[in-house]
């Protein structure tokens, strides 16, 4: 899979496709007057609550505001460190280059100081309740995948493309990022990070703003469910990507929040 591959484009324009402008237009960016750093904040909370972080926003900001009298806890940490990831993206272009560096900031907590922004050494799957979900692509063979991933990515970027393919892409980004499943911890974080990142260049800043990890966290058996292709990196069928695909501009629909 080519993540500029168009082979479920017009799939994708018959289910949510022409609805996109009109979720764009009808979508309040000022969010109550809020800035972007309060819903960056709110994204990496969301974020690090899919993956089990157990910090909710009002108990993150409330601890924002007492760090003078208290040291920060373990989860209260992690998720500032991937505030400090989010706002490193917003203010660098995005290549491989920065992405590792993101992943380097966001990944203080989850890694040792060796494996933070570093494609892994070791095999690595996906485990669930009833054992091992998914298997990823052998460790010797990611840096390759990733150099094609960010080449693809840099021809997305000089692209002109409509608003509909830019949501239709950042998606299937998101999507094939975690099937590669580069890091030995923070793959979840850093996609939803990358998806956003894209957009946004296309875009513009505001729309860093829009609520797909919460979207994402909210409809998290979703959001699993849709991103389970296969049971290994060889025998994933994209031909069942749609439901993932039509979550992002999903976001955008505040009777979905």
């Amino acid at each position: 899979m080519n993540i500029t591959d168009k082979t479920y484009f017009d799939e994708y324009i018959k289910v949510i496709g022409k609805d996109v402008k009109n979720l764009l237009n009808n979508f309040d960016f000022t969010i109550g007057n809020s800035d972007l750093g309060y819903q960056t904040q709110a994204s990496a909370v969301y974020s690090s609550n899919i993956e089990g972080n157990t910090v909710d926003l009002n108990s993150f900001m409330n601890a924002k505001l007492s760090k003078d009298k208290f040291k920060p806890t373990k989860e209260i940490q992690e998720i500032e460190d991937l505030v400090s990831a989010y706002d490193f993206a917003q203010n660098n272009n995005l290549n491989e280059v920065n992405f590792l560096k993101s992943h380097q900031i966001l990944s203080k907590q989850l890694l040792i100081s060796g494996l933070r922004g570093k494609y892994r050494k070791d095999k690595v799957g996906v485990f669930g309740q009833s054992g091992l979900v998914y298997l990823a692509i052998e460790a010797e063979l990611v840096g390759a995948e990733m150099k094609l991933f960010f080449t693809q990515i840099s021809k997305l970027l000089l692209a002109t493309i409509t608003e509909e393919e830019v949501f239709y892409y950042a998606a299937l980004i998101h999507l094939r990022f975690v099937h590669i499943h580069p890091f030995r911890d923070g793959n979840g974080r850093v996609a939803r990070l990358l998806e956003k990142w894209f957009l946004s260049i296309k875009l513009g800043m505001d729309f860093w703003k829009i609520p797909s990890e919460k979207y994402y966290k909210d409809h998290q058996p979703e959001y699993y469910k849709n991103i389970n292709l296969g049971v290994n990196f060889y025998e994933l069928n994209y031909n069942k990507c749609l439901p993932f695909l039509i979550m992002l501009p999903n976001s955008l629909n505040r009777n979905n929040n």
